[in-house]
C-alpha cells in the first residue's frame, strides 16, 4: 500500500527538487551515494547513543534520496541496469545501518539483549526478504506478490516508532519509549510472514514455468514461458530493488 500510494505522492512532490539538481549538474548516482552516506551516519552516530529522535530526523532527510535519484534518472532518460544495481545494493547498506544502530543501542546503554537480538533478526530477515525477490527474478520468475512488510513498511514502522520513542529522552515524554520495541517485534514477525509469502509464490511460479516447458508444443495452457513477465531488459529500472 505504501509503495503504491505514498511513493507516487512523494515522487510528485520531489520532482521539482530533482529537476533543480539536474540543472546544477548533479548525477543520480551522486544522490544515491550521498543519501546512503547520510542514512548510515544518522543511524550509526545517533542510534547507538540513544539519540533516537535526532537520528530519525537525519535519516528521514536522507532517505528521500531513494525517490529523488530515480526521479532524476527518469527525467534524464538514463534508467539503466547499473543504476538499478547501485540503488538496490545501497538500499541494503542503509537498512543494515538502521537496524544495526538499534542493535548497538540495546547491546550498550539500552541494556536489553532480547531487543538487541530482535534488531539483528530484523536486519537479517530484511536482507533475506529482498534476496528472495531478486533471486526469483534472476531465474525469470515475476515473483508477483505484495508482501505484508516490504522495505517501505519496514522503514516507516521502524523510523516513526524510533522518532516518537526519542521524545522520551529528548523531551521527557513518559512511557512513549515502548513504541520502538513494539515496532521491532512487528517488523520481525511481518518479515517472516513476507518471507513465507515470497517463498510460496516462487515455488508456485517455478512449478508453473517448469510444467509449461515440459508440456508438448501446442498443448501449453495460457502463456508460454517466453510470455511470462520476468526481469527482462525492458523491465529494468533504477528503482527495481527499492521496494524489496
Amino acid at each position: 500500500m505504501l509503495n503504491k500510494y505514498a511513493r507516487a505522492f512523494f515522487t510528485r512532490v520531489l520532482t521539482p527538487f530533482a529537476a533543480f539538481l539536474i540543472r546544477r549538474g548533479v548525477s543520480p548516482d551522486t544522490v544515491t551515494l550521498l543519501g546512503t552516506a547520510g542514512v548510515v551516519a544518522g543511524a550509526l552516530v545517533f542510534y547507538p547513543r540513544g539519540e533516537l529522535f535526532w537520528g530519525t530526523i537525519v535519516i528521514t532527510l536522507f532517505v528521500f534520496s531513494d525517490l529523488v535519484d530515480g526521479n532524476m534518472a527518469r527525467q534524464l532518460g538514463r534508467s539503466s541496469r547499473w543504476g538499478a544495481f547501485l540503488d538496490s545494493t545501497l538500499d541494503r547498506v542503509a537498512d543494515s545501518a538502521i537496524f544495526g544502530g538499534f542493535a548497538l543501542w540495546y547491546a550498550g546503554n539500552g541494556d536489553d539483549n532480547v531487543l538487541c537480538a530482535v534488531s539483528i533478526f530484523c536486519l537479517a530477515s530484511g536482507q533475506v526478504v529482498s534476496y528472495t525477490k531478486a533471486r526469483g527474478e534472476s531465474i525469470g520468475l515475476p515473483v508477483a506478490v505484495n508482501g505484508l512488510v516490504e522495505r517501505a513498511e519496514r522503514l516507516v514502522i521502524s523510523l516513526v516508532a524510533a522518532g516518537l520513542a526519542g521524545f522520551h529522552k529528548t523531551f521527557g515524554v513518559p512511557g512513549i519509549d515502548v513504541l520502538l520495541p513494539i515496532a521491532l517485534w512487528i517488523v520481525a514477525v511481518g518479515s517472516v510472514v513476507t518471507l513465507v509469502q515470497r517463498v510460496v509464490t516462487v515455488r508456485r511460479e517455478a512449478a508453473e514455468a517448469d510444467a509449461a516447458v515440459a508440456a508438448p508444443p501446442g498443448n501449453t495452457p495460457g502463456s508460454t514461458p517466453e510470455g511470462t513477465p520476468g526481469n527482462t531488459p525492458g523491465n529494468a529500472s533504477r528503482n527495481s530493488g527499492a521496494t524489496s
